[in-house]
């Protein structure tokens, strides 16, 4: 491609002439060196689209310009990345073996001396437009995830990318993350995507459901028990704070955990050390802590269910998911996606959504969010042999849910959503007497999501 910048590496002086001459003469700019440690200093103040360079040089020869555009990260398994930037190496008659060990060393391709002008340019040639492609692709890629959501999480709307700012934000830290939201809206998915963008994302992740675990175990099971400590403790437990140990751990349903076992886990988030049971001895864990609840753990302090210490430590970061009914203009890119993953799970092509069953899919309610569009998607390919879903795949109570348009007259001109929403709240805290409990409650939404509304519509 005419204009890309050509670094040629080579000693002989004749020969880097009459290269940098072919190359010019086709559009390519083109700068040179004698030897590696010529290129390395170039390097630093340019970056060219192709390096080629000769294997023999004094100084710093081509092997050695190879493993320092290699780095030090890279193994020596066959797997490591191509270079950057590409690059092709020049050998003579006789030394292939070089010039093979060159390319498991990352060299794009290698020419045997006196290369050919034309197989030269043509190699170029490909190098270029196999690099254009790449970059494409990383636009497209970029487009496709600006559009339809952030890493496994799917969705475009304000409410989602509100959720995607804050995963941005809370990603590089190690506060304490307190997620809610209604079931099945992918609290679990989150708190994973966190973990991944962490500086701890090669460290564990364990997940735990505090619900799942009967009052009497859960203590073992959050801080680990000695052999004997109780009654079928025949091997030492570690627990999962000590497993999950240098990475995050995900606490679902944290509203489970018994009001006696509270002050136990208070003191082990907030100095970091679990005492198992059997000992008095503490241990030191390491974790970042990610816990989830459906619940409002504020009305559970308000009924002497939860501890307002613990709430507040665990409340550090309050990262609440909206339910799929307030974000309808998901749908259509959640339902694709599930189509995709179900094609390939039952090996399949991909159905076609009709548009029929899509407006209904998108006017319904979902009720089980998240998972239970999941389901109705998987459900279509494991019980529909059609090439489409059409609306009778789908289940009845999706069919005969309510449509998203709505019975009310507005007259002449529609209110807008802000307006609309301004006059509900209004509305709410006028029935419940200024009490934002019981607003929030009759709004379907939780005190703080209440006062980030008064704040908006300057009702504070």
């Amino acid at each position: 491609m005419q204009h890309a910048r050509i670094l040629l590496v080579e000693d002989e002086i004749n020969m880097a002439r009459t290269l940098a001459k072919i190359l010019e003469r086709k559009g390519y700019r083109v700068a040179t060196a004698s030897n590696g440690e010529e290129a390395v200093a170039h390097l630093k103040t340019e970056r060219p689209d192709v390096i080629v360079t000769d294997l023999n040089m004094p100084v710093m020869d081509g092997m050695a310009l190879l493993r320092h555009l290699r780095g030090p990260d890279d193994s020596d398994d066959g797997t490591r990345r191509l270079l950057t930037p590409p690059t092709v190496v020049l050998t003579g008659h006789g030394s292939t073996h070089a010039a093979v060990e060159a390319m498991k060393m990352g060299a794009y391709d290698y020419l045997v001396k006196p290369c050919n002008p034309d197989e030269l340019l043509m190699t170029l040639d490909q190098i270029l437009r196999v690099s254009q492609l790449e970059r494409e692709n990383e636009r497209l890629r970029a487009e496709v995830a600006r559009h339809q959501g952030f890493g496994e999480i799917i969705g475009h709307s304000a409410a989602m990318r509100e959720v995607y700012t804050m995963i941005a934000a809370v990603a590089g830290n190690d506060s304490s993350i307190l997620i809610t939201g209604e079931s099945g809206t992918g609290k679990e998915l989150v708190a994973r995507t966190i973990h991944d963008r962490s500086a701890r994302a090669e460290q564990p992740f364990v997940a735990m459901n505090c619900g799942a675990v009967s009052d009497t175990l859960l203590d073992s099971q959050l801080f680990g028990h000695k052999r004997g400590a109780f009654t079928g403790a025949i091997a030492e437990h570690d627990g999962v704070f000590q497993a999950a140990n240098g990475g995050s751990l995900f606490l679902d349903e944290i509203a489970e955990i018994p009001l006696a076992l509270q002050p136990k886990f208070l003191r082990a988030i907030q100095e970091r050390e679990v005492v198992p049971l059997g000992t008095h001895r503490p241990v030191s864990v390491d974790i970042r802590l990610i816990a989830v609840t459906n619940r409002d753990l504020e009305q559970e302090v308000s009924a002497g269910r939860f501890r307002s210490d613990l709430f507040y430590r665990l409340n550090v970061v309050h990262l609440e998911l909206p339910p799929l009914r307030e974000r309808r203009e998901d749908v259509p890119a959640l339902a694709q996606h599930y189509v995709a993953r179900y094609a390939d799970a039952f090996n399949v092509e991909p159905k076609i959504i009709d548009p029929e069953a899509l407006d209904r899919l998108t006017g319904y309610d979902w009720p089980g969010n998240v998972r239970e569009l999941q389901n109705v998607i998987e459900r279509c390919f494991a019980l529909a042999p059609a090439a489409h879903i059409d609306l009778a795949s789908l289940p009845a109570s999706v069919r005969s849910g309510p449509r998203p348009t709505s019975g009310m007259d507005f007259g002449e001109e529609v209110p807008s959503l802000a307006a609309m929403e301004r006059e509900l709240i209004v509305a709410a805290l006028r029935k419940s007497a200024g009490n934002k409990n019981q607003a929030a409650r009759a709004l379907g939404i939780d005190r703080q999501r209440l006062y980030r509304k008064l704040e908006k519509y300057d009702l504070a």
